[in-house]
């Protein structure tokens, strides 16, 4: 069991389908879901791919997610638009949030988009790339789908990881991707690290009396630190406000935690913001800017020992091409997790490659 195992990223996008066939999404929405998590994988965002199936199917089963969501615009001006998720897959909330948000750019320019009664969506990327074929910038931010920050100073955990994420097109570089919790780590880390049976490092997490916590098994003993200290604190807490009290949907005291709670509606609240860069000048010379940046800040003196300056996205980027090319490693724990999801729902287990 100590020996990686590789999928195709078309073996894992199907078997997720099936799955979610079986649960009970209708077959678009069970492929649309399955696309965007086995995207995850490929990026190397394994918190947020098929690590989240398991606990996705149990809330679809006990009534966390509505299987059948009239996922519409509720409030709409020209270059805004408030969605109701009506509590479907956060997958499918955001992916129209975005294609909502590309269509009135064009128009205005630029448009915020936000959705209330949606769901954990994985990785913020997902959603912010999504406007790179359109040669937009795209904005993401989100609430967080359980508290696991207190305000700076604080006991009570009234804030979550609170993702921004920021995708920008170039001309010949990999598009500049930003994506980032407001928290040292994701929660998703601490989960994958925890199924891996793998401590965290110093610095992601502090127990109660703010002692190092790196047991991930025993995370809710404590909670995560924020990015830079206090700074962190208040990052998540404007994410929040935006993405969450701005659309009526949860935040602070109001957000439940989708990792113990599979049965009541989370109201988790996003928001989408498109930018077109030819509605500020010339596209093209805006892109080729950005290959100039880029290239500065690469080919830039570096430190004693170290090999290479990374841009944002640069590592997922070519991940993607790797796991494209060699497949997507997988831990045994998590497959073995994938085989018995399979057998429970009675459907073909996940194909793995020779």
């Amino acid at each position: 069991m100590s020996q990686t195992i590789r999928v195709s990223f078309d073996a894992l996008r199907d078997f997720m389908d099936r799955a979610f066939r079986k649960a009970g999404l209708p077959d678009a929405d069970a492929l649309t879901v399955a696309t965007l998590m086995a995207e995850a994988e490929l990026q190397g965002s394994d918190g947020h791919g098929s690590i989240r199936l398991a606990p996705y199917l149990r809330r679809i089963r006990e009534g966390g997610v509505n299987k059948h969501p009239v996922i519409r615009v509720e409030k709409e001006k020209a270059a805004m638009a408030l969605i109701n998720g009506d509590n479907g897959m956060g997958h499918l909330v955001m992916k129209r949030a975005a294609e909502l948000a590309v269509e009135k750019a064009r128009t205005a320019g630029v448009a915020w988009v936000g959705a209330r009664l949606s769901n954990h969506a994985g990785p913020a990327s997902l959603y912010a790339r999504m406007c790179l074929p359109h040669d937009m910038i795209g904005l993401y931010m989100a609430v967080g789908n359980a508290n696991h920050l207190p305000p700076w100073g604080g006991l009570t955990m009234l804030l979550s990881t609170n993702p921004v994420a920021c995708a920008i097109p170039t001309a010949k570089e990999p598009p500049v991707v930003l994506d980032m919790a407001t928290t040292v780590a994701a929660y998703g880390k601490v989960k994958a690290k925890a199924q891996r049976g793998e401590m965290m490092p110093e610095g992601w997490m502090i127990d109660r009396t703010g002692k190092p916590l790196l047991d991930p098994k025993r995370s809710d003993e404590g909670f995560l630190l924020p990015i830079g200290g206090h700074k962190g604190y208040g990052l998540a807490l404007i994410i929040g406000l935006l993405a969450g009290t701005l659309n009526g949907a949860a935040m602070g005291k109001d957000v439940i935690d989708f990792n113990s709670d599979f049965a009541n509606v989370g109201n988790t609240g996003q928001a989408m913001v498109a930018i077109d860069p030819a509605a500020f000048g010339d596209l093209d010379e805006f892109k080729a800017a950005v290959d100039v940046v880029v290239r500065d800040l690469r080919g830039s003196e570096r430190m004693p020992g170290v090999e290479r300056i990374w841009m944002p996205g640069e590592q997922s980027h070519e991940k993607r091409i790797a796991n494209r090319a060699g497949g997507i490693a997988l831990p045994p724990q998590l497959k073995a997790s994938l085989d018995k999801t399979a057998a429970d729902l009675d459907v073909a287990p996940l194909e793995v490659m020779d």
